[in-house]
């Protein structure tokens, strides 16, 4: 069996559980979940700041200083999110996973909580805090590197996997990848859709659900740590 099959392998016992494709898929489902809301309350992509980046350039050569400056606040909260999640690495080791989803999900109840007084601050500053966290903690499934929240290199890797298995390369796994980066594009898909439309119908309580998705995958690492301990 080659490294790569390995790698890529469904059942392999050496995953931890949040490195498997569950825990990915209900990240990813998160991810496109928060984005969609952020999007729709206050015209910024709380994940993709690349999207951020553009906007905030082509409003600041327009001159259009106002429009320009409110995409700032969400690149700077993922920029702390992301040193705050390496300091986490650094000082929690393999505890580092779950604290983060701790902090994730009390993140997003206190967004929830004051979104009604401070609407822009705890919306673009929380949320963007939230994801640069979770992408930097979650990079693995299955022994490959994805993103949870942004599709761009899934979706590459999907085709590059799709393609592996039509050209008959002498890569092996092809097939499987493909299907596992489809999925997580599907689910990033899924959560923005649904996302969307709690937003808009319910937008004082759609957060409830992200919560919800999160404390799922916490229950899912926790019950890996149980289980060891019993062995």
């Amino acid at each position: 069996m080659t490294s790569e099959t390995s790698a890529i392998g469904a059942s392999d016992p050496s995953f931890s559980r949040d490195k498997t494709l569950p825990v990915a898929l209900l990240l990813a489902f998160a991810g496109g979940y928060v984005d969609a809301y952020t999007w729709i309350l206050h015209g910024v992509l709380a994940n993709a700041q690349s999207a951020n980046v553009v906007l905030l350039w082509v409003h600041a050569t327009a001159q259009r200083w106002e429009q320009a400056f409110r995409f700032v606040p969400s690149i700077l909260a993922f920029t702390v999110g992301v040193v705050a999640a390496s300091w986490l690495r650094r000082s929690a080791g393999p505890k580092a996973g779950k604290i983060s989803l701790l902090v994730e999900i009390v993140m997003l109840f206190v967004v929830g909580v004051l979104h009604n007084r401070l609407p822009d601050l705890a919306g673009t500053l929380g949320i963007s805090f939230v994801a640069a966290i979770q992408t930097s903690i979650f990079t693995k499934v299955e022994g490959l590197t994805y993103s949870s929240v942004m599709i761009t290199g899934n979706l590459r890797q999907a085709i590059e996997g799709a393609f592996e298995a039509a050209a008959g390369g002498t890569k092996t796994g092809g097939l499987r990848r493909a299907g596992l980066f489809m999925g997580l594009c599907a689910a990033f898909g899924t959560g923005a859709a649904v996302g969307a439309l709690l937003t808009e119908r319910v937008p004082a309580f759609s957060l409830c659900l992200p919560i919800a998705v999160l404390l799922l995958v916490l229950l899912l690492c926790e019950s890996e740590r149980m289980t060891r301990q019993r062995e």
